[in-house]
């Protein structure tokens, strides 16, 4: 390190690789809080939804049908976001745009909990969609840049457990907050408000947006040999490498977005990716915002207190999920990202096609374990195509931009998610979501064995 007094042989070694490792985990640390925090934010709104439709004071204005057209707005919002602050990243850095999305969540927040006009709500939501969209891509380049290949499918899918975690705690804890202690549907937004500002205040004293800033190694040494599809990339593992000991290398300068996006988009991969998350994204939106619904239309005895409680089982495999796959890509299949995504795939395909004549029985038990194994296996692939891999096969130099543009192409295809449960039967639309999983299982089978352009 270059701050400490020159040490001898092996003494020097493990001091600069344990700066690394503790440095690792902070930044682990404070981007898996800062992407959980962002939910409680998010899920402000659905949370608030219950007090909204049943104020007599907005006299019918706020109806679920102009509830969902919002909810439409904020993911169209959350779409275009994600195509922009990925690249952003790349070329200012994560600690900017994550700071930026959070002060616009905030307010956002706070000007819809002070305001229900409707041009208000749906320009606070607008503002709500793009801030959001700023946590993502840019804490998975933060965390790649920290992370060697080899480590990123246990770590980064570790790391992914935040959103399935903040989706599981933000609703019950703002829920208390809003109508237990002030019965008041505002205090939602200002709850999740100041609990993103806890979080904001932390990822501003404790983030860094590279090792080079750390003042530690890079975490991969790059490897001169070109991408081969069927071919392991030889990790170089030598006393005294980058890793262990050495200063970092500064940053190349910055290069423009349109270059950014014209080398992602050569990667026929991080298409792949693209395009097997965007037919990934309606089942897991489905169920995440019309779980309740789908839940009381197969099991018509259950009241609003089962149907609410029932899909927890889905977002609790969900935060099981990227620990398994991540551990399982890395040790199982040698870093390769794409087997258990589409084993992932392969079985989330069975079970939807099922689903309807599972549930036809009528038994909550069922109910529960099928939405567990869609839980399992949905979230599983999702972690695994919209961070680790999209992480990878950008490289660290456009990580960002990749994960925007894989993460962009899935909040298209989550607001199908959101809209058709609306308008489709139950079977039509469980048909409809094996089909375009089975889809985007064929997509990444010619890629199997493939692996990034950089190990360690």
């Amino acid at each position: 390190m270059a701050d400490l007094a020159p040490l001898q042989g092996s003494s020097r070694t493990d001091r600069g690789s344990t700066e690394a490792t503790r440095w690792r985990w902070r930044i682990f640390a404070v981007t898996w809080l800062a992407y959980a925090g962002f939910y409680f934010v998010r899920q402000a709104f659905s949370v608030a939804k219950l007090g909204i439709l049943e104020d007599p004071a907005l006299g019918g204005v706020l109806t679920e049908q102009v509830l969902g057209v919002i909810d439409a707005v904020y993911l169209a919002a959350y779409a275009v976001g994600q195509f922009l602050w990925g690249m952003w990243a790349d070329r200012f850095g994560p600690r900017v745009v994550v700071i930026g999305g959070m002060v616009g969540a905030i307010v956002a927040a706070c000007v819809m909990g002070v305001s229900s006009a409707l041009l208000v709500f749906g320009g606070a939501m607008v503002v709500q969609g793009l801030a959001q969209s700023a946590g993502w891509a840019p804490l998975c380049k933060n965390m790649g840049s920290f992370f060697p290949v080899r480590q990123r499918g246990r770590v980064l899918g570790l790391w992914s457990t935040n959103y399935a975690f903040g989706g599981l705690a933000a609703p019950p804890f703002l829920g208390w907050v809003a109508y237990s202690l002030f019965d008041s549907w505002r205090i939602a937004f200002f709850a999740g408000a100041a609990t993103l500002a806890v979080v904001l205040l932390l990822f501003v004293l404790l983030q860094k947006n590279s090792p080079y800033d750390a003042g530690i190694a890079e975490a991969d040494e790059p490897v001169a040999a070109a991408e081969e599809p069927d071919q392991p990339v030889a990790a170089a593992e030598k006393p005294g490498s980058a890793e262990e000991s050495g200063p970092a290398e500064p940053p190349e300068p910055r290069r423009t977005g349109l270059a950014l996006y014209r080398e992602t988009l050569r990667d026929r991969m991080v298409l792949t990716l693209g395009a097997a998350y965007f037919l990934l994204k309606p089942a897991r939106y489905a169920i995440l915002l019309w779980g309740p619904v789908l839940v009381s239309r197969r099991l018509p005895d259950v009241d609003k207190v089962g149907a609410v409680l029932i899909p927890i089982s889905f977002g609790v495999a969900g935060v099981l999920a990227p620990i398994v796959v991540g551990w399982l890509s890395d040790k199982l299949f040698g870093s390769r990202r794409v087997p258990p995504c589409v084993l992932a795939l392969g079985l989330l395909t069975v079970t939807l096609t099922l689903f309807m004549p599972l549930t036809a029985t009528g038994s909550v038990p069922v109910m529960i374990a099928v939405l567990a194994v869609i839980g399992l296996t949905v979230y599983a692939a999702d972690s695994m195509i919209s961070c680790v891999a999209a992480v990878d096969f950008g490289t660290d130099k456009g990580a960002g931009t990749a994960a925007g543009l894989v993460n962009g192409c899935g909040s298209v295809g989550a607001i199908l998610g959101g809209l058709l449960p609306g308008f489709l039967s139950g079977g039509v639309l469980f048909t409809g979501f094996a089909g375009a999983a089975l889809l985007a299982g064929l997509l990444m089978l010619p890629h199997w064995n493939r692996r990034p352009r950089t190990a360690s």
